[in-house]
């Protein structure tokens, strides 16, 4: 399967970006270099922050370690087939609060700015990456032992594109499907 799929935007992007999509065929056999791991994780941690508190944290784990495994159980029961063959999964964590305990409302939105930086870098290392919201936040504060201010809120499955087949019936259709989204009509709320 081809690793690019380029979407029909209504202007042109960087490649990066236009190139960019979510994958759930990975490659089961294909590993993540540490190089790699690296680089994306780099790229998290210099997204921008509201306050430059950086309220995000992150949980890694690599196919074939036990925290790998844990991560997957908490998976919902639909994606547990095609996220177990990604090389890594990271489950992305907000810090709620500031140091002073106080409630820290930009949290969800600078952990989503890491991820989004996460996903570029990884697209250029040669890497895909889906994002899952299916899965079981508590499971997963309680498997990694977090703190009440340490709030899993998405995991991202990363890995190499394989073949659509492997998917079977029910996930093929929608990988080969034609990439899309609303219009900037629809989602442009106002423009002057």
């Amino acid at each position: 399967m081809s690793t690019v799929r380029y979407a029909e935007t209504a202007h042109p992007l960087v490649d990066l970006l236009n190139e960019r999509w979510s994958p759930r065929s990975f490659d089961a056999t294909a590993e993540i270099s540490e190089a790699q791991l690296t680089a994306i994780l780099e790229a998290a941690r210099w997204a921008p922050s509201a306050a430059n508190f950086q309220p995000r944290r992150f949980i890694v784990a690599t196919r074939g370690s036990l925290a790998f495994d844990q991560v997957v159980s908490t998976l919902a029961e639909g994606n547990q087939p095609w996220a177990v063959r990604a090389s890594a999964l990271i489950v992305g964590v907000a810090v709620t609060t500031s140091p002073e305990g106080a409630a820290y409302r930009w949290a969800e939105y600078d952990l989503g700015q890491a991820i989004a930086h996460l996903t570029v870098q990884a697209h250029a290392e040669g890497l895909h990456v889906h994002q899952i919201g299916g899965f079981d936040p508590a499971m997963a504060s309680d498997l990694f032992s977090l703190d009440a201010h340490l709030v899993p809120v998405s995991v991202s499955a990363i890995g190499f594109v394989a073949d659509a087949e492997q998917l079977g019936d029910r996930f093929a259709a929608r990988e080969l499907a034609v990439r899309s989204r609303l219009t900037l009509d629809e989602i442009v709320l106002h423009r002057s």
